[in-house]
């Protein structure tokens, strides 16, 4: 039996919006330094440093998709690929010696890193994608036929 109730929509819209907070904030500040000074910034480590945010919105989401039932592999996996991938990418740094600065960033091990964030930044959109999926399909209307309306 599906739990549409309005406990698990409001789990679905919020964390829908937290999960979307780390992927539009860099976006967004980046777009108001271009409108003040002319030159385009993004913060690609913007993303990662929201972390604890999409966490939150993920964790809103897998608790909202185990409810209604829908979107739960997608939803949870990617939550899952996130985490492991912010993982990967900090411990490749830490060994590499990029975190710390004794290594320059060039090379494999700074290629290897930044496909790391990249996939995160990139499960990070997919769960995202799921909660604009899970919301839609929570609040989408029934509608039936006429003829049965008027039967």
């Amino acid at each position: 039996m599906q739990k549409n109730n309005a406990f698990t929509k409001i789990l679905a819209l919020s964390g829908t919006i937290f999960a979307w907070v780390p992927i539009v904030a860099p976006l967004l500040f980046g777009g108001l330094v271009l409108v003040r000074a002319g030159i385009l910034r993004v913060d690609y480590l913007m993303p990662a440093e929201f972390f604890p945010v999409a966490l939150l919105g993920g964790g809103l989401l897998i608790w909202a998709a185990l409810r209604a039932r829908l979107y739960r592999r997608l939803i949870c996996w990617s939550v899952a690929a996130a985490v492991l991938l912010l993982i990967a990418s900090q411990v490749l740094a830490v060994v590499t010696g990029l975190a710390s600065g004794a290594a320059e960033p060039t090379g494999a091990a700074w290629a290897l890193v930044v496909a790391c964030l990249i996939l995160f930044i990139l499960a990070l959109i997919t769960t995202a994608i799921g909660g604009i999926l899970l919301v839609r399909n929570l609040f989408k209307s029934i509608r039936q036929p006429a003829e049965i309306i008027n039967s």
